[in-house]
């Protein structure tokens, strides 16, 4: 494909694509076709892969980048605490209803009566009466007694358990910190290499993400992965100190009961929305197209909810990292994303609920840069930015035409390439309003967001170029 094609794909989608990189989308081929298919931020997934594997795909996204001359976010996922039964014997055992499980801290290989698990932490909080859910929920156990360093679990439901798997355990606030010394290790890697997102798992609580903050020093934005449901009871406070939520279903729908998913995605989408910061809603959106051409009428109706909700990003995790057709999941959820952009009940649901103005003029002449786009049916609105607050401010407004961003930053440039509607375009440091409103009419043209005759309306502020200083906006003509 070519820049053309990239533009064509982009440029009539404002709900954003993330897509995994792994073992089946690798190659610098493939990669390139990823993106002019529509990907707009890469995930690398530090649970897998070595520090060289990201290093050689981060390189190979930074050289698809300077082709398109189009900035390209990327985000550096951490493991997080993994808790895992041990090891069976013979690889696996099988269950009945009302049988009893030892789990105890013994590294032997287990059996049908017991098995390791290897976490203290969980021993400790848990008490008989209790729940415990192994491998994605398959497996549903109640404790019974409990001692210094075992539980017996009864087994409520489940037919087989095989080794390592995923142990999971609602309603509790475990005491473990949520960066392991392989996500020190990890986190101090992935900002040498220069990525432009961190996302944390396993947070339970502000302290979590607060660490992290500190930690990262500025060097890139920190997303909160929503998986646990201690966090939805810390949220308010764990959104003000990160700059980016990630809402984690699989994980998450494990340890809370599945009709709450929906309602707690759509609170969730909107609360994020509402601060002005990206969200992405993530696992399991076309999850048989590991194995599929194409997705189940579920989950294309799954993609389409997300994008109803308002959010900013859409995301695939195995479907591109390890399944038989990454560009073909890629593709359909470019064309879901643009049908149900389309749809006229979308647009009225972006319009009808907007976001409270903050008493400020900042946010002042964002609402009013939005409202007279609409008004006139500018091709675009125009932001100059260093910090990306103006443009955050004006993606938090849903607004039916592109964001054209220019920044002499690129590491906000690239981030912003996350945000809803967002084309961001890394320039040269302006040192006026007028030299930037000539530039912004030539690069909406050369990136196909507006045509001649068009108007764009612009925001700046005066001072100009100083941060948070919108105060001015403009309608121009593209000549």
């Amino acid at each position: 494909m070519t820049l053309a094609d990239r533009k064509e794909t982009a440029n009539t989608r404002q709900t954003k694509i993330v897509a995994t990189l792994g073992p089946a989308s690798s190659s610098a081929e493939m990669i390139r076709a990823l993106f002019t298919a529509g990907v707009d931020v890469f995930r690398l997934n530090f649970s897998h892969g070595t520090h060289a594997d990201h290093q050689e795909r981060l390189a190979l996204i930074r050289k698809i980048e300077q082709e398109f001359a189009t900035p390209v976010g990327v985000v550096a996922d951490l493991q997080g605490p993994k808790l895992r039964v041990g090891k069976f014997k013979d690889g696996a055992v099988d269950l009945k209803k009302g049988m009893l499980l030892r789990l105890d801290l013994d590294t032997a290989e287990g059996d049908e009566k017991r098995v390791n698990l290897p976490h203290p932490e969980i021993i400790r909080v848990l008490s008989p009466g209790a729940v415990i859910l192994v491998d994605d929920g398959k497996v549903r156990m109640q404790i019974r007694e409990k001692g210094a360093d075992y539980l017996l679990a009864e087994v409520i439901s489940g037919v087989r358990l095989s080794n390592n798997k995923g142990v999971n355990v609602p309603g509790v606030m475990l005491p473990i910190a949520a960066l392991t010394a392989k996500d020190r290790k990890d986190l101090t890697a992935a900002l040498d290499m220069g990525v432009d997102w961190i996302a944390q798992s396993f947070v339970q609580r502000p302290d979590d993400v607060a660490e992290a903050r500190k930690l990262i020093a500025g060097r890139a934005g920190l997303i909160a992965k929503i998986e646990k449901p201690t966090a939805l009871e810390h949220f308010d406070a764990i959104l003000d100190l990160v700059d980016g939520i990630m809402l984690a279903r699989g994980d998450l729908g494990v340890e809370i009961a599945p009709e709450d998913v929906p309602s707690v995605q759509k609170r969730i989408v909107r609360k994020v929305r509402d601060a002005g910061k990206p969200i992405i809603v993530a696992t399991q959106m076309l999850e048989s197209m590991i194995e599929n051409p194409a997705p189940t009428r579920a989950e294309a109706s799954d993609v389409a909810t997300a994008v109803y909700d308002g959010t900013d990003a859409v995301m695939l995790s195995a479907e591109t990292a390890a399944g038989k057709y990454p560009l073909e999941a890629v593709s359909i959820m470019n064309r879901i994303c643009q049908r149900t952009e389309s749809d006229p009940l979308y647009r009225r649901l972006m319009d009808t609920d907007h976001p409270d103005a903050a008493s400020d003029a900042s946010d002042a002449i964002t609402i009013a840069a939005c409202q007279v786009a609409q008004t006139i049916r500018a091709a675009c609105i125009t932001n100059y930015t260093s910090s990306g607050s103006t443009t955050l401010r004006t993606a938090r407004q849903r607004p039916p035409m592109p964001i054209l961003c220019l920044s002499h930053s690129l590491s906000t440039a690239r981030r912003l390439a996350l945000s809803y509607g967002v084309h961001a375009i890394h320039v040269e440091n302006m040192d006026s309003f007028s030299e930037t409103v000539q530039l912004a009419t030539k690069l909406a043209a050369e990136h196909g967001l507006a045509k001649k005759g068009q108007r764009l309306v612009l925001t700046a502020g005066v001072p100009f170029g100083t941060p948070g200083s919108t105060n001015t906006l403009r309608v121009a003509w593209v000549e």
